[in-house]
């Protein structure tokens, strides 16, 4: 039959289809090796890293952490306040011959900063051995005396301290002071009164508005002329949009929330008038702009002022 198609030998095609496997395994073994050598490649690096790095550490560990050329031999404290050094060096918690490049500096100063005696820290490295620590301590400007309840049962007055800026903190014990005080610091700072209790806690601030413009005018009050010739001796801060001020003298004087250098400046016009007739205020309202209400008596009357020494040398001085 003419027509009828061959049948082809399938033998013919088998050498291919080996030649093919063949050499797709070929490659596939190929691929295995430059995989194998890629990832020995890596491991290598890894170790070689691995092994630069400890050995980095070791050292800097031989040559500056462990070093004893660089232990700390002196620790050197100075404060602007009344805290002896020692305490800021035992709070700031150094080891014995610790090393000073290996120091945590952030450590030292976050500590010193969490003591609500202390506005601020600066600590430096000095080599070859000594750490400077430098204090600057909050200044209580104003007391609040407030009752709480005792464990025991009762009530007890509690004494806190306030900073210009309104932070809370309790009186600074006497055993932390480098001298004695020369007279009872409670006595010659001015008592606030009417703050609610809920405002004072302790390392926190005081939000009252009040309270905040009554600092303020403490602050104002120290540059006024009228300082050294009157004494503030209470700041009360109940009656809403004003302060009421109780002086040395005794006399009454209501200040409003805002403008305390225009309003002391006009407290001594009348002041400095009066005093030339032999009479002093008894009441002054400052908080209405004119026709200022007032009331005066007779100065033989009035007990004299204490003086109070400078704040910057008496006072506050640096500590080493």
């Amino acid at each position: 039959m003419w027509f009828k198609q061959k049948q082809k030998n399938r033998r013919v095609n088998r050498p291919q289809l080996l030649n093919v496997k063949l050499r797709s395994s070929q490659t596939r073994a190929a691929r295995f090796r430059m995989a194998g050598m890629g990832l020995s490649i890596a491991f290598a690096l890894v170790v070689i890293l691995f092994v630069f790095w400890r050995g980095g550490e070791w050292v800097l560990d031989c040559l500056i952490y462990k070093n004893d050329a660089f232990a700390i031999r002196q620790v050197d404290v100075q404060t602007d306040g009344v805290i002896a050094p020692e305490h800021f060096r035992r709070w700031a918690a150094i080891k014995p011959e610790e090393n000073l490049l290996a120091l945590d500096l952030m450590r030292v100063k976050r500590d010193l900063e969490l003591l609500p005696l202390v506005r601020s820290a600066a600590v430096e490295r000095v080599l070859p051995k000594t750490l400077r620590i430098r204090v600057s301590e909050r200044e209580p400007v104003a007391q609040v005396v407030t009752m709480q309840m005792r464990r025991q049962g009762g009530y007890e007055s509690v004494i806190y301290h306030l900073d210009e800026s309104g932070f809370v903190m309790l009186p600074l014990d006497p055993k932390l002071r480098l001298t004695p005080p020369a007279i009872q610091n409670d006595i010659s700072l001015p008592l606030i009164s009417g703050v609610a209790a809920s405002e004072l806690r302790p390392g926190r601030k005081i939000e009252s508005v009040q309270v905040r413009a009554a600092l303020e005018l403490i602050s104002e009050f120290d540059h006024s002329p009228m300082a050294g010739l009157a004494e503030l001796q209470r700041i009360t801060v109940t009656t809403p949009e004003v302060l009421e001020v109780t002086t040395s003298h005794g006399s009454q004087i209501i200040f409003s929330l805002n403008s305390f250098e225009t309003q002391l400046h006009r407290w001594h016009l009348v002041f400095d008038q009066y005093q030339k007739s032999g009479k002093a205020i008894a009441t002054i309202d400052l908080s209405i702009p004119n026709n200022v209400p007032l009331r005066f008596i007779e100065a033989t009357s009035l007990p004299p002022v204490r003086s109070k020494s400078a704040k910057s040398s008496a006072t506050r001085k640096k500590n080493v």
